[in-house]
């Protein structure tokens, strides 16, 4: 029975207290809730207890609340079993981002988060949005937004139309929505898209992921905390206008995608505004810097619900918030609706009472919306009013606290690990020459130029290490983008972010290892110390036993390769139910790798600089761990091991690189992933058009050459050392116990690979250039 509250007509009080357990679950389906029958049944004694009706506004707050989305009910016991903990004095603050110390007055802020369904429904919007809100998760910690990175994921450009899902969009137009979103919002607000990922994979066809993270710097004094201070102070709602976009967004994205989630959530989607956001971050920064703050929170998942709430409870103090003046873009919305609503461009400040004038004259001065919402109060409560009365009124620790599943709530089924060693000895060796040129054009391979040059990554004037590197209309790609945050400092961060699917695929436990590794290999590439991890964990639906396998087995590669290295996880985020009808997503653990550089001016970057410089191989002994690799993609191979990383010889090797580089004896350094040492040398030679000529019989490991040159073996690089270093490069190395070995030198035009004589390939520059080049753009036009 649904009756109106105390007279209000847009507000309705919902007798549950005789539902049976059907009607309890038609109930959270026809609200949208997203809520299981336990959970309706523990929110129907909460009400029961206190002999009172629950009102639609309460609901629909504990839908959102309980989400998947907002309080992590499957991922917690995990997260604490295998990722949190780990090297956690590094870790100064971990709330709606994470901060960790940069030099001895400045702090650097990072997060990370997934933005999946929403860009699946509508690709511009929730791409965009996805921007927009990591960016506030920055600057609500204090921190200026430096840079953002996006690591992308979708089906096959490829992929013919007929054989597309019903209510599925084709990957081409996704991939172009998407991008577009991104550029539009971030070139706008004028934070530079630095680095990222972009991987195809006929697994993201029903479900894409749109992952985005992004970086802050601040003074340490800045960072300010999303919790309340004391009883008496005061909400300011500031920012953007409050509709029906984003309404029910948490509660879409903690559910599988179907065929029908165009037409059925599409009002989840936000609707991005980066021309109010942009003064938005200035009025907000400012506000903190003049010390007129004393909490601060970004209005994410969930809305005024979830940010009202969270500042209360986290000072074990409650809210009263007022719904009457909330800036509205339409009229006619009900309070529910104001309450959820997940509109973008907003911010609740924690103010004190004499501060409250002065903060709302200066976002006057900035012509940013700003209105007083509520207080914070002693009692750890929720009480929300509309038109004079009380329309929730809730517990903060049940309101906020939320179910937790252990394993037997929601139970894990490891997965069966295809480790059948496959001879690759029982195949024929194939044509060198044209498989070098085919995974050149493979989309995990090729050029993402078309995507970056859409971005504009110099603005902020902080990029010194770029994503393009090379001579101008000839780039190759960068391993990580390095910043010079501060103008009087040469110290630099670097980013990375990284995982392989495919590794994945087969064997969740080492490839969530193997992709640490590879964030490791691209930080030591241009000269950064590992210092700090985040995550972004895309799987499907939790409720499945084989897909939280898959995530257990993830989660306990990655901590313990995370704990081998000391380096914690100082943010991150999970997705679950990346999955449409009998269709999850590979398992993704998106890895965001952040690196420390004492001096910006000993960076090292990918291309070939010289001729007559002396190549080396760095690492592990190549092997024929080809599972996954794009060698077996492209002949059809399945079965066989994915990449092994050994953290002590990784942590050798890192020292040994970091240790040359600090002496400046490198003049370029790649690390070998996608394509195996083929491509690796191929990238290098790309940037100046300079070549090389390597020698297989001295690159240790396999005895067969497409091994040798096409096996992505973990922890391995290629460095060039001019002839002058070499001695004292060679002494370094093995003071370090870094495995090495010299296997060609750089030269001519051609990139060419012999083996006792014999010469496997040998192609001009311009040839694999243009290979490489037209693989995506040849696509996307």
């Amino acid at each position: 029975m649904v009756d109106q509250f105390q007279g209000l007509s847009n507000v309705s009080v919902i007798d549950i207290s005789q539902f049976s357990d059907d009607q309890l679950i038609s109930l959270s389906e026809e609200m949208g809730l997203a809520l299981s029958l336990s959970e309706m049944k523990r929110i129907k004694t909460y009400f029961d207890e206190r002999n009172r009706l629950p009102t639609d506004i309460e609901l629909e707050a504990l839908g959102q609340a309980w989400s998947e989305h907002s309080c992590y009910k499957s991922s917690k016991v995990p997260l604490k079993k295998y990722v949190y903990g780990i090297a956690e004095e590094k870790v100064l603050a971990r709330e709606d981002a994470g901060v960790v110390k940069f030099d001895d007055n400045h702090y650097y802020c990072a997060a990370l988060e997934s933005h999946n369904h929403p860009s699946a429904v509508e690709p511009y919007g929730g791409a965009a949005t996805g921007v927009g809100g990591i960016v506030r998760d920055i600057v609500c910690m204090g921190a200026q937004p430096i840079a953002y990175i996006d690591p992308l994921f979708f089906g096959s450009l490829h992929m013919d139309q007929n054989e597309l899902p019903k209510g599925v969009k084709h990957p081409r137009y996704l991939f172009q929505g998407v991008i577009d979103g991104i550029r539009d919002y971030g070139n706008r607000i004028g934070v530079p898209t630095l680095s990222g990922q972009v991987y195809f994979h006929p697994g993201y066809t029903s479900n894409c992921l749109v992952n985005v993270g992004s970086i802050g710097i601040m003074k340490k004094e800045e960072m300010i905390h999303s919790s309340a201070k004391q009883s008496g102070d005061v909400y300011i709602y500031v920012g953007g206008r409050t509709g029906r976009d984003g309404i029910h967004g948490v509660t879409f994205a903690s559910a599988e995608l179907t065929d029908d989630s165009e037409k059925t959530s599409r009002s989840a989607v936000q609707v991005g505004d980066p021309i109010t956001k942009e003064p938005l971050i200035h009025v907000t920064l400012l506000c903190n810097r003049l010390g007129l703050l004393q909490g601060l929170k970004d209005f994410g998942g969930g809305g005024l619900s979830c940010v009202a709430g969270e500042l209360a409870h986290a000072a074990g103090l409650g809210a009263e918030i007022h719904l009457d003046d909330i800036p509205l873009k339409e009229e006619g919305l009900s309070p529910w609706e104001m309450w959820i609503s997940e509109s973008q461009e907003r911010m609740m400040f924690v103010v004190s009472q004499k501060d409250v004038d002065r903060v709302l004259h200066i976002c006057k001065q900035w012509d940013v919306n700003a209105v007083v919402v509520g207080t914070v109060i002693d009692d750890p409560v929720a009480r929300v009013f509309y038109k004079g009365k009380k329309i929730l009124d809730m517990d903060l620790e049940f309101y906020t606290g939320g179910p937790v599943y252990d394993e037997t709530k929601r139970p894990y089924q490891l997965p069966t690990i295809n480790n059948e060693n496959v001879s690759i000895s029982s195949y024929d060796l194939p044509n060198f020459t044209d498989t070098l040129l085919s995974l050149l054009q493979q989309e995990n391979i090729a050029s993402k130029e078309w995507v970056i040059r859409q971005y504009d990554h110099e603005v902020q004037a902080h990029t010194v290490v770029k994503p393009l590197q090379g001579r101008i209309n000839q780039e190759t790609h960068g391993d990580a983008t390095v910043l010079k945050p501060l103008q009087d400092s040469f110290k630099g961060l670097a980013v990375t972010a990284d995982v392989n699917p495919r590794f994945m695929l087969n064997d969740p436990y080492h490839g969530a290892r193997a992709a640490i590794d590879e964030a490791c290999r691209n930080l030591i590439a241009v000269g950064a110390k590992p210092d700090a991890l985040l995550d972004c964990l895309n799987f499907g639906n939790p409720e499945k036993p084989e897909r939280m396998g898959e995530f257990y087995e993830a989660l306990r590669g990655m901590g313990k390769l995370a704990s081998e290295l000391s380096l914690p996880f100082m943010s991150g985020n999970v997705s679950f139910y990346n999955e449409a009808v009998n269709s999850s997503v590979p398992p993704t653990p998106e890895i965001m790798g952040i690196g420390l550089i004492d001096d910006i001016r000993k960076s090292v970057t990918v291309p070939f600089k010289q001729n007559d410089d002396l190549i080396y191989i760095v690492g592990q002994k190549t092997s024929e761990e080809l599972s996954g690799s794009e060698y077996f993609h492209l002949r059809k191979i399945s079965g066989g091991k994915v990449p092994r990383t050994d953290s002590g010889l990784l942590k050798k090797c890192m020292n040994g690189l970091l240790s040359v580089m600090d002496k400046k004896l490198l003049s370029s350094c790649h690390d070998i992933s996608e394509g195996g040492l083929a491509v690796c040398i191929t990238e290098m030679a790309i940037g100046n058009q300079i070549g090389s000529v390597i020698d297989l019989a001295k690159v240790p490991g396999s005895d067969r050459e497409d091994v040798l040159l096409f096996s992505e073996t973990a922890t391995r690089w290629i460095v060039t050392v001019p002839k002058k270093f070499t001695a004292e490069f060679e002494k370094i190395m093995n003071a370090s116990d870094a495995p090495f070995a010299c296997i060609g030198v750089t030269q001519g035009k051609n990139v060419c690979f012999n083996r006792h004589e014999i010469t496997l390939i040998d192609v001009e520059i311009s040839q694999l250039y243009e290979q490489w080049m037209n693989g995506i753009a040849s696509v996307m036009g």
